[in-house]
Parts: C-alpha cells; sequence; structure tokens
C-alpha cells in the first residue's frame, strides 16, 4: 500500500501513551528529550500531533489553556517540532493553522526562536516582547537578599493562588496546583505573615529550572532564586523577561550566562494579560 502523501495525514490529540514518541521527537530534532516536561504538558494541555507512517511522530505540539475551563482567556503554544525527515515541507504550518482554528477567538501566546519566527509571523503572531535565557552554577556572593523565604506549604495555595492571578491575569489553578509534584522545591516570600512570591524548581536533565517565578519585585525574587539555589547542585536555568534587567544582571554576577533569546509572540490580543512587573519567568516558554 502506498504511504499517503503528508497533507493527508491526520492530526489527532496526543496522549501520555504517547511521551516516548514526543520525546523521540525532541531528540531528532537535536533537542532534549525531556521527557518530565513531556508528560506535564500533556496532562495539563492538549497535544496535537500527525502519526508518520513509518512510525514515531511526523509533528507535534502541545496548547495549555489558562482561564475558564472550555472558555479560555488564553492559549499557550510550544513545543512546536516537526521531525527532520520532514522538515520544510509545510507540516509546521499546517500544523500550526489546525491549532488556531481550533482555540477559535481564544488569543494565544508562544515564545519564538529565530528559528519559528518567521513562520508565527507569517501566521499572525506579532512580537510583544523578548525572554533570555540564562544557565550555569549559582554561587552565592555579595549582600544577601534581605527578603525572607521557606518551604511552600498546602496552606500557602490560596494566598500563592491570588498572587499568580494578580501576575499572570489568567486563572492557572491547574498549573499551580500541579507543582509539588512536578517540582522538586516550592519556595514562597513572606513578609510580615505575607506571601509577597513564590517560586519551583524543577528537574530537566542535568538542570533545575526555575519556573514561574512571581515576586512583589527585584528583592523578591533575587531571594526566591537564591533560596532554590541553595537546595541544589545542579546548574540552574531559567527565562528571564529582558526588562528585569536588574535581575537578569544579578544572575550573570552569580554565575549564570546567556544562552538564548526567544521573541514572545502573540495573536489575537495587542498584549499580554497580568502585571509583567511581578512576573519575571514562566513556569517553562512551553506554557507560556
Amino acid at each position: 500500500m502506498p504511504t499517503p502523501p503528508l497533507a493527508a495525514l491526520p492530526i489527532r490529540r496526543l496522549t501520555l501513551r504517547d511521551l516516548p514518541a514526543c520525546a523521540d521527537l525532541s531528540e531528532d530534532r537535536g533537542w532534549p528529550r525531556e521527557e518530565h516536561k513531556w508528560g506535564f504538558l500533556l496532562t495539563a494541555g492538549k497535544g496535537y500531533g500527525i502519526d508518520d507512517p513509518d512510525g514515531g511522530l511526523v509533528s507535534a505540539c502541545v496548547v495549555t489553556e489558562y482561564g475558564v475551563p472550555d472558555r479560555p482567556d488564553l492559549g499557550a503554544i510550544g513545543m512546536v517540532l516537526v521531525a527532520e525527515r520532514h522538515a520544510r515541507q509545510g507540516i509546521g504550518r499546517r500544523l500550526m493553522r489546525h491549532v488556531i482554528s481550533s482555540m477559535s477567538t481564544t488569543p494565544l501566546t508562544l515564545h519564538a526562536t529565530p528559528h519559528g519566527r518567521p513562520l508565527y509571523e507569517e501566521l499572525g503572531f506579532k512580537t510583544v516582547g523578548r525572554a533570555e535565557m540564562v544557565r550555569g552554577r549559582f554561587t552565592a556572593g555579595g549582600p544577601e537578599p534581605a527578603v525572607a523565604t521557606r518551604p511552600a506549604t498546602a496552606e500557602d495555595l490560596p494566598a500563592i493562588l491570588r498572587l499568580d492571578t494578580q501576575a499572570f491575569g489568567p486563572d492557572r489553578t491547574h498549573i499551580i496546583t500541579r507543582l509539588p509534584a512536578f517540582a522538586d522545591r516550592v519556595r514562597v516570600a513572606v513578609e510580615n505573615g505575607e506571601i509577597i512570591g513564590y517560586a519551583a524548581a524543577w528537574p530537566n536533565m542535568d538542570t533545575h529550572v526555575v519556573g514561574p517565578l512571581i515576586a512583589r519585585d527585584t528583592e523578591t525574587a533575587k531571594a526566591l532564586i537564591a533560596s532554590l539555589a541553595a537546595h541544589t547542585d545542579r546548574p540552574l536555568r531559567t527565562d528571564i523577561d529582558v526588562r528585569h534587567e536588574e535581575l537578569l544582571a544579578w544572575v550573570k554576577e552569580r554565575g549564570l550566562v546567556s544562552v538564548a533569546f526567544n521573541a514572545v509572540m502573540t495573536y489575537g490580543t495587542a498584549e499580554l494579560p497580568g502585571d509583567w512587573s511581578r512576573r519575571f519567568a514562566p513556569l517553562t516558554v512551553a506554557a507560556g
């Protein structure tokens, strides 16, 4: 039986059973396998993919929705991948158009690499900001941030959710409540008994990724990063909004180096909701 043309292959929803194939696809494109992250995204979001008749996946991506279930206020697109053997044949464009159509009028966002940005611009996405990925071994030094931190507890959840909604905008309870199982550390910053920031560190290959990072101000963000770094022997990695110049300078002084810049893009909205001044880093760029 002849192999059907790529344009005729159906797009379907992915499940956790597809996790090995998603990790294989990442590896095929020279990315880390990132099975832990794939598992989180496929559970908390919606995966879309195209099966290769010869085995594996031709393409895949994940959409994480925020807001009221079935009536989301925002959708974040990530992990858009096309197998190397099928690259430059319009597969990524077709998958993206399917996702945009399936999301109807819901505003969308994504973080675009320089390589992927032209496709997203062609589809109507606009650049609204930039994030800088930094990575390295954190070295303590200089004045300690004068903000107290401690491990988060279950009793902190309502306050964390309130703070998160103020900073992020749409409700993401389904993401925050998964953090204790997904992350190795979740810490809160406290002042006069009030939670003024929180952050998580989750394992990704040989690093700990810091995110989400939500804080009242830069000093609070510094304290949270320092406290997470003190409890790991792995290099840290995080993606910081470039408008937070002071925090970026501080982490670089302590051993982290710039790895890449991604464009923050939107579709169907001129800007992201929430308060960027308190939103320092995402959980992962794949989830917005």
